[in-house]
Formats: C-alpha cells, sequence, structure tokens
C-alpha cells in the first residue's frame, strides 16, 4: 500500500496536469453542472425534471473535501443557480428604475452571491449530520435544505424567491402534500431524492474504481427502499387528492373578471398618459360586467392617489355604480400622518360595491425593501436619490379578508404571495378565496413573471382554495385548490379574462398548523449535529517482517 502511494505521488509530481484537472472539474464545473442543472428546472426553462439530480453532481464532487472547499463548492453552484433565476434584477432596475447597468449587474451579484451562502452552508455542515456511516446523509441532508430554506424565507424580512420545491409547479402528483408541509415537503423530496441517487452512484463508482487505499462503500439497500416507499406514498397521496370525488363543494360558483391592461411601465404615472390609461381600464372592463359577480383590476392600477385626488375617484366610482358590478382594485392610497406633518402612503386595494360605495380596503403588510421602502434609512438614505421609483410607504397593519361575491376572501399583493405565511393568515381568518393583484411589468420579458406565478399554484395547494390573479402585464388567471391552471394569459398583451372560482373546502393541515414541518426538519437537523458518534482512533498496523 505505502509503496502503491508513493508510486502515485511521483506520478503526479511528473505529470501534474490529470490533478489539476480532477481539482478544476470538483471545485469548479460539476458544482457549477449542478447550479445550471437547477436553474433549468425552474420557469421559464421548466425542465422540471432536472431538480430530481440536480444536485448529484454537487453531491459527488463534495467527496470528502474539507468544510471551507464544500463551503465554496456549494456556493459557487448556488451563485450559478441565483444569477440565473434572478437575472430578471438588472431589468427591473436598469430598465424601469433608472440604475446604471453595470450598478444592477452589480446588486444581481451581491443578491445572487447571499442567496448563494445557504447553499454553501449546506455543502460545509452536510458531513457534520452524516452520521458514522453516511446512510443518515440520506435523511438529514433534506431535512438540513429545509431548514435553511426557512431561514432564507425569514431572514432580514425573508426573500423566499425560488425555493426547490417551486420546480414541480406543474407536477400536481407531487405538490399535494404541501396541503400538510408546504412548499418545504416538495423541497425535502427532491433534496431526498438527489441524496439517494448520489449515494448509489458514489457506491457503484467504488466498485469499479476501487483502489488500493478504499473499501468498496455499501448500497443502502434499506435506506433506498424506504426512500422509494416515501416517493410512492407521496404519489398515491397526490393522485388521490387529485380524484375528481375529492374536495367538491357543492356552493355555486363566483364569476370573476380580470382585467389585464398592459400598461407600460415608463406610462403608468405619466399624466400625459392618464386619461388614456383610466379609458383603457373602463373599456376593458365593459367587456366583463355582463358574465362578472366582481371585476378585478391590477396593483396600483389607477395611476392616481384614489382617496386624494377626488375628481378622478368621483368618476371611478360613478363607473363601477353605472355599471352595478362590484370592483376590486389596487391603487396607492395617502393619509395625513400627523406626526411627522406628512402623507402616510400605503400600496392598497379598495373593494367598491356595486352601489358605487367603498366596502372595504387592505392596505400591503409585507413591503419590497428598496422598492417600496428603504430599510435602515439612516444607512442607505443615498438610495433614495439614487434609484428612481423607490416608494416611502408604510406596511398595513395586518390581514383584512373581506366579504364579497361568493364569500370572504383575502386580497395579496404583489411581493406578499410568495411568503407562504402571508396567504396563510388570510386563509385561517376565514377566507374563502384568495386574489392576487400584481404589477409585474418591472421584471420585463424575463423569467420571473413566470417564476412569480409558479409561486401561486403553491399557495393555492396549501391551503385547499382557489385563486384569481390580476396582472398588468400578465400572467393573469385562475388555478383551483388543487393546483390547476384554469386559465392563464400571455405577458405582455391587453386582456380581459373571465373564470369561475369556488369557495373553500375543509381546512388544510397547513393552514391550521402552519410550518410545523420546517420545525420538525429543523429539530432533526439538530439532533443529527448533537448526536455525533467521535471518530475512531486509527489503527495503527504493525509493520510486517521482511
Amino acid at each position: 500500500m505505502i509503496e502503491w502511494a508513493i508510486v502515485s505521488a511521483m506520478a503526479t509530481r511528473r505529470n501534474p496536469l490529470p490533478h489539476l484537472l480532477g481539482r478544476v472539474v470538483t471545485l469548479i464545473l460539476l458544482p457549477g453542472l449542478s447550479g445550471a442543472l437547477l436553474l433549468l428546472s425552474f420557469p421559464s426553462f421548466d425542465f422540471s425534471a432536472l431538480a430530481w439530480v440536480g444536485f448529484v453532481p454537487l453531491l459527488f464532487a463534495l467527496g470528502k473535501s474539507p468544510w471551507r472547499t464544500a463551503f465554496g463548492q456549494g456556493w459557487l453552484a448556488g451563485v450559478v443557480f441565483f444569477s440565473g433565476t434572478l437575472s430578471w434584477v438588472v431589468i427591473a432596475m436598469h430598465q424601469y428604475g433608472h440604475v446604471p447597468l453595470a450598478v444592477s449587474y452589480l446588486v444581481m451579484l451581491l443578491l445572487s452571491s447571499y442567496c448563494a451562502l445557504f447553499f454553501g452552508t449546506f455543502a460545509a455542515v452536510l458531513p457534520l449530520v452524516a452520521g458514522k456511516s453516511g446512510w443518515l446523509t440520506v435523511w438529514t441532508a433534506p431535512a438540513l435544505w429545509v431548514c435553511l430554506e426557512y431561514v432564507r424565507s425569514h431572514l432580514f424580512s425573508g426573500f423566499p424567491w425560488a425555493l426547490l420545491g417551486y420546480s414541480q409547479y406543474h407536477a400536481l402528483s407531487v405538490i399535494q402534500i404541501a396541503d400538510i408541509t408546504g412548499v418545504y415537503g416538495v423541497s425535502f423530496i427532491l433534496v431526498l431524492a438527489n441524496t439517494v441517487i448520489a449515494k448509489i452512484l458514489e457506491a457503484i463508482r467504488s466498485r469499479v474504481l476501487v483502489l488500493a487505499t478504499e473499501q468498496p462503500l455499501p448500497i443502502p439497500w434499506v435506506t433506498t427502499t424506504l426512500s422509494v416507499g416515501l416517493f410512492a406514498a407521496v404519489i398515491w397521496y397526490g393522485d388521490w387528492h387529485l380524484a375528481p370525488h375529492r374536495d367538491v363543494v357543492n356552493d355555486p360558483p363566483v364569476r370573476i373578471g380580470l382585467v389585464q391592461a398592459n400598461v407600460d411601465q415608463s406610462q403608468k404615472w405619466d399624466v400625459a398618459f392618464r386619461r388614456e390609461t383610466i379609458d383603457r381600464y373602463e373599456r376593458l372592463t365593459m367587456q366583463l360586467t355582463d358574465h362578472s359577480d366582481l371585476v378585478i383590476w391590477p396593483e396600483a392600477s389607477t395611476p392616481f392617489l384614489f382617496e386624494v385626488e377626488v375628481n378622478y375617484r368621483d368618476e371611478l366610482l360613478n363607473f363601477v355604480k353605472d355599471h352595478g358590478v362590484p370592483l376590486l382594485f389596487g391603487s396607492p392610497a395617502a393619509m395625513p400622518d400627523k406626526t411627522h406633518n406628512q402623507l402616510r402612503l400605503t400600496n392598497s386595494a379598495f373593494l367598491v360595491g356595486s352601489n358605487g360605495m367603498v366596502l372595504d380596503r387592505y392596505d400591503k403588510i409585507h413591503l419590497v425593501p428598496f422598492g417600496e421602502y428603504i430599510p435602515l434609512k439612516d444607512v442607505f438614505s443615498f438610495l433614495d436619490k439614487m434609484v428612481v421609483g423607490i416608494g416611502d410607504f408604510f406596511p398595513g397593519n395586518g390581514p383584512d379578508v373581506m366579504s364579497g361575491p361568493g364569500g370572504r376572501f383575502g386580497v395579496v399583493i404583489c411581493f406578499e404571495v410568495i411568503f407562504p405565511d402571508v396567504v396563510r393568515s388570510f386563509v385561517e381568518q376565514g377566507a374563502q378565496y384568495m386574489v392576487t393583484i400584481t404589477n409585474d411589468a418591472w421584471f420585463g420579458r424575463s423569467s420571473a413573471p413566470y417564476q412569480h406565478f409558479a409561486m401561486v399554484v403553491f399557495r393555492a395547494v396549501e391551503n385547499r382554495v382557489f385563486f384569481a390573479r390580476a396582472a398588468n402585464t400578465g400572467i393573469s388567471g385562475f388555478i383551483d385548490a388543487h393546483g390547476h391552471i384554469l386559465r392563464a394569459s400571455d405577458i405582455f398583451v391587453e386582456e380581459a379574462l373571465t373564470g369561475e372560482i369556488r369557495a373553500a373546502g375543509p381546512q388544510s393541515v397547513y393552514t391550521a398548523y402552519g410550518d410545523v414541518f420546517a420545525y420538525g426538519c429543523g429539530i432533526l437537523t439538530l439532533l443529527a449535529l448533537v448526536w455525533r458518534p467521535a471518530p475512531k482512533a486509527p489503527i495503527l498496523r504493525r509493520p510486517h517482517a521482511r
């Protein structure tokens, strides 16, 4: 054995190229490949099957890497993944925020690098939860991943964009477990599958390329069998929920009309286009009033402050009264703030009854940092001057469930729908269906509108509620309580859509208990970290006499 090691070392000195290539493959190419495969599994590429194997190259590359090296490998995979999924940040900042292109790319790379820290942490901590034989990794790896996704969803106000489970929004049989586990349960299953595949390939490799210093690794048959059984149970549960006889609600459907006006972001607040914008919304609405119980306009659809500019407000209220159909619309709202002697701006949704009276209002509670407000304003005050369009909005006081056609419903505005707990809070308080209004014009023709829409599918399944989504430039549409996309518009087209939604059935486990699955993964990860077997002392063999 010693002689073989010496010969190998001498060969490496004489020809370092194979060793160098091996380092490039394990440190750069395989992690980068994982990031690329995971990116391709997400909208708008939608090669969702790649998420089931996307982590395998990274797991294979980690091997016995020291934790610092493993962190770098994971971080690189994350940078590749997030640089692709968050590329729309450049469009939003440069094209619409008028930020210099170089600065826009820098911000996107900084955000991607931050999100990639969770990939790096996953790779670095993984050996610590692997257990003595490594088989425990099959279960602790997905638990660790869920913990990190949960932390990313809440740290610094949270940024749960591109959680792994969202890649499966079309795989309805797989995602039905979200009504118990939330999106985190789907992420768990995906990482579990990747880890099992990586373990099997590692065992096969150890048999094919047996080195003098290695023992062939056993194939984890028991763990593999249990994993396959879990996958089968997930599919069975999904198919059971998707069966036609399940969760039938006999209440009459609510007919809803959605207006997608496709107003260019550069014209949205331009006074010269104000009349044209209002006329466009009214024209599209008149196409819907004869066969709708409720018409919905997108976020910030009125090109004026609804409560301040009285003439335009009265025109809108009279329009609703004349056509006799309730209207839900988004508009910035302003209230006097006597404490600071200024107007207090909120991003709001108003419900106007068929009689032209304002019935209810909801103020957005989860604002977009650096978009609708500047966190730590004393530190980042320079951004208010540098970035055109950063608002100074105030959050609302909490979820407000409205009463309207078909029962009680909740409204979430734009960014809020990506937070599972925000939507859950509305349904928990009695919302029988959900509405989300948004202005995705900021994203341009990127993958972001498709990624944003995919998250709504999960919110519907998690809480077993129908969703109606009105977006200024798309995607507008309807999603049922099992995640079926009943209708969806194209992006950047003018359209008036109609659809039917129904009130919710029994409350889901996720609605009732929230993220208990994620908490359970946290407990499992902590136990694996604490209950680590002490490493065995090396066995010293006496040299044989010659």
